[in-house]
């Protein structure tokens, strides 16, 4: 137990690596405005075509927020909604952050100015999607969490994560008004140190989605092995679009790619963590497939009433 506590210990001391200076606030780049599928539909039954490379008949608006997962991976996933769908994108993730950080009213106590909170930016940018990317924070650093956190009490934390999943869920609602988003709830990759509790932050996901009639893309299928979805990898087999562009698959000696560095369990930039945050300057395999599968979840639903 005491050694499972020191691993999460040196994760966390990754985590805040790619954060900033508590005592200074974040300091985040502003939000970039511009003027077999993982998705699981939750208003009506999952029969979804299959996913297509053709752009909607109208382009889509999407807001992409998050922690470092999504810090890490907002240009690519932009790239991917702009080429293949035409649209129109801001991203506004901050890392090291968790929900109750995007939720309006926490004032000073977030690591999220009032500016770029959920609802603020729905308000701004009326999107028709609101891509919501977060790995689950789970120690005292997220200020806003009260000092819940998952080593202290598993039962409070998933109970304040609940909570605040419904809570951001329903600003984000309020928000939007007659034109009420869509939300996209990624489910995240495995996880070697906390396995059950990433898995049951996914079935939050999943359980507010079904709730709301929103949507969740399992992007963690895409980084987790064939058949073996709560395993976690370094390495994958290299897929057959990561054979046509070389640049992608890092070791095609042996017919596999990398999707993290040997000293960063969660991050799937192959770039090091830097006291600045910022989006991965390398090309790295694991951000695009959990690019391509979000892209692919909102082509699907692009243009849907």
């Amino acid at each position: 137990m005491r050694r499972a506590w020191i691993v999460v210990v040196l994760l966390a001391g990754l985590l805040l690596s790619a954060c900033t200076d508590p005592a200074s606030g974040p300091k985040e780049p502003p939000p970039s405005p511009d003027v077999p599928s993982a998705a699981t539909e939750h208003r009506r039954p999952a029969t979804s075509p299959p996913a297509t490379s053709r752009a909607p008949a109208r382009a889509p608006t999407v807001l992409y927020l998050g922690d470092s997962l999504a810090m890490e991976s907002q240009r690519v996933l932009g790239q991917e909604l702009r080429r293949d769908l035409d649209a129109r994108y801001t991203s506004a993730p901050y890392s090291g952050t968790t929900l109750c950080d995007y939720l309006e009213g926490t004032g000073a106590r977030s690591l999220v100015p009032d500016r770029d909170k959920a609802a603020a930016l729905v308000r701004a940018s009326h999107p028709d999607f609101v891509v919501l990317q977060f790995w689950g924070n789970a120690w005292g650093y997220t200020w806003c969490m009260d000092g819940i956190t998952y080593a202290g009490s598993r039962t409070a934390y998933f109970a304040r994560y609940a909570a605040d999943a419904e809570r951001l869920t329903e600003q984000i609602t309020a928000a939007g008004g007659a034109k009420r988003p869509r939300i996209v709830w990624v489910s995240q990759g495995p996880d070697p140190l906390t396995p059950d509790r990433v898995r049951r932050v996914n079935t939050l996901y999943e359980n507010q989605a079904a709730a709301s009639g929103d949507l969740v893309v399992d992007a963690g299928r895409a980084v987790s092995p064939a058949g073996a979805r709560q395993t976690w990898v370094q390495y994958l087999p290299c897929t057959d679009y990561e054979h046509a562009h070389p640049d992608y698959c890092t070791q095609p000696d042996r017919d596999r790619t990398a999707l993290h560095l040997d000293k960063d369990y969660l991050h799937f930039c192959l770039a090091p963590t830097t006291s600045t945050p910022r989006p991965c300057p390398v090309r790295s395999p694991g951000i695009l497939r959990i690019a391509r599968e979000i892209t692919r979840a909102i082509a699907e639903r692009a243009g849907e009433p």
